[in-house]
């Protein structure tokens, strides 16, 4: 976002726009006003136009972004915001719909690959092809003054494109990684004129598990749990256990993961296998009990199990239909009925507290009676469905 904004910018000083940068990390209010007052002198005095650029918009509160709203309606200044969080749930949404929201997605493969090319090239590291071997004729000589040349296998260019998630810097960083432990490593054992070779192994030593993205408090936190709990309402398990998996090597608390399973026990399997609700909470107590990472195969265990278990949604969906009942009544609620009443005390017998009820155990014969006020008689919410 910010390469863009410094386009931007280079763009619009030729047309003779001023351009303001602003770090929501550092700036304050205070920093907001100031800019925002020069912008109105500019344009009245000068007719001059401003751009006003906040990185990292969304570390300012939801107050601060009120301070951007009038001075945006009425075009005091273009507002760019860079943020790397959802804007739905990071920006105001009074001033969000006053934006254009631009979704800046992954770099595909082909385009990293094209990038640490050009990082290999300017660094002077010569690619090994499929067969090739370091020091040969066949890999070009390396770059001139280069006491001791470093060569970097293809496959391991290929490997850092796709481990990287599309994000350039941690290509970059993770190529930067590697050069310089081989190097460290070549100098410590004494240069050699064959030089250092960097191997698909030492790109992955170097990445880890950066490559993993992410985010306990963003947008991808929530995309990971809803794509866990719909490949276990699928029965797929495989799709299953790789989200599991997904946020628990990302960093995600297992009790989150379980309270959810606990969720899913009721939502999505309800009768149809009682025993569910009991696996949930076994597996989350046990997270309780021995933490990260010897829980993870409980987590998993449990997702399996729901995976492979009968779905009913019957309950949730006849509780639904209760309180929607209960959202859709018009005037006071019905009250309870007198025979259903408990009557502790001798007033509250006289004035007919539970008359005419009939205990269940006592007959052995099934019971006629009505448990649902009068104006619901024979209203059925397993059978209900919304119009």
């Amino acid at each position: 976002q910010t390469t863009l904004a410094h386009i931007i910018a280079s763009s619009s000083r030729k047309n003779g726009t001023r351009f303001v940068t602003l770090s929501a990390t550092s700036a304050k209010t205070n920093d907001v006003r100031d800019v925002i007052s020069q912008a109105q002198n500019e344009k009245r005095l000068f007719k001059r136009k401003t751009i006003l650029f906040i990185d990292e918009i969304h570390r300012f509160n939801k107050s601060q972004q009120d301070t951007f709203l009038p001075h945006v309606e009425c075009g005091t200044v273009t507002l760019i915001g860079a943020t790397t969080e959802n804007p739905s749930f990071q920006v105001n949404s009074a001033l969000l719909s006053r934006c254009r929201v631009i979704v800046l997605e992954k770099l595909s493969v082909e385009a990293m690959e094209v990038i640490l090319m050009r990082a290999v090239r300017s660094l002077g590291i010569q690619v090994l092809g499929q067969g090739e071997q370091h020091g040969s004729s066949a890999a070009g000589s390396p770059s001139e003054g280069s006491e001791f040349p470093v060569y970097i296998e293809e496959k391991a260019l290929s490997t850092l494109a796709y481990l990287c998630d599309g994000d350039a810097r941690t290509g970059l960083n993770g190529l930067q990684l590697a050069v310089q432990a081989r190097l460290a490593a070549g100098v410590a054992k004494g240069c050699s004129a064959d030089g250092a070779l960097i191997t698909e192994e030492h790109v992955k030593e170097g990445l880890q598990r950066s490559h993993i993205l992410y985010d306990r408090a963003g947008e991808e936190h929530y995309n990971c749990i809803s794509a866990l709990h719909k490949s276990m309402r699928g029965s797929d398990e495989n799709a299953s256990l790789y989200w599991l998996a997904r946020m628990l090597e990302g960093g995600e608390d297992p009790l989150y993961v379980a309270r959810r399973l606990v969720r899913f026990a009721s939502e999505d399997i309800g009768l149809a296998d009682p025993l569910a609700l009991t696996q949930a909470v076994a597996a989350y107590q046990g997270c309780h009990f021995i933490g990260m990472p010897e829980c993870e195969v409980i987590l998993a265990q449990c997702v399996v199990y729901f995976a492979r278990a009968p779905k009913s949604i019957e309950v949730y969906r006849a509780y639904s239909n209760v309180k929607e009942c209960l959202r859709m009544h018009t005037g006071p609620l019905p009250p309870v009925p007198l025979h259903l009443r408990n009557a502790p005390t001798r007033l509250m017998k006289n004035l007919g507290y539970g008359k005419g009820y009939k205990y269940n155990p006592m007959y052995e014969e099934p019971v006629e009676q009505d448990y649902l006020p009068e104006e619901l008689k024979g209203v059925d919410f397993f059978k209900e469905r919304k119009t």
